[in-house]
């Protein structure tokens, strides 16, 4: 049954199923987190990185993921809700743990938006803030 789900999932954002769309978009789901490309391909190490940069691509021009840049030189990946268009409003907060290097999505915290001077328009917004994850912060990782 939980293959039916990325199925309806991969349909909703109108991309054709094949098995490994499929096997990505089950991986990222179950990582509970972002993941770089690196990391898929450490989850994911019978698939080459250019099949898994390949469906990344597919998977954001089809709007199913979107890619935040945390300031670690990597992007990394979430899958979108249901209901996200990846427009301005549809934009939420990331967390970059300094200490384990993950990044999470706080999809209920909006990004805060800025009033641009008269002629300027906003198409993205990149907010990150950074710190320590619970898990890091109770073992006291201090180490950045």
């Amino acid at each position: 049954m939980e293959e039916n789900r990325y199925l309806e999932q991969l349909r909703r954002r109108e991309i054709a199923p094949t098995a490994i769309r499929l096997l990505v978009l089950k991986a990222m789901q179950q990582a509970g987190r972002t993941v770089s490309l690196l990391d898929l391909e450490e989850m994911l190490d019978t698939v080459d990185k250019s099949t898994l940069s390949r469906t990344l691509s597919l998977f954001l021009s089809h709007h199913l993921v979107h890619s935040i840049d945390d300031g670690t030189g990597s992007l990394k990946y979430a899958v979108c809700s249901d209901s996200c268009s990846c427009q301005v409003n549809d934009l939420h907060t990331h967390f970059h743990c300094l200490a384990c290097n993950k990044t999470f999505c706080f999809t209920n915290i909006p990004t805060p938006l800025v009033n641009l001077p008269d002629g300027f328009t906003v198409e993205s917004i990149n907010y990150v803030v950074k710190g320590l994850c619970p898990e890091c912060a109770r073992k006291g990782k201090k180490n950045l």
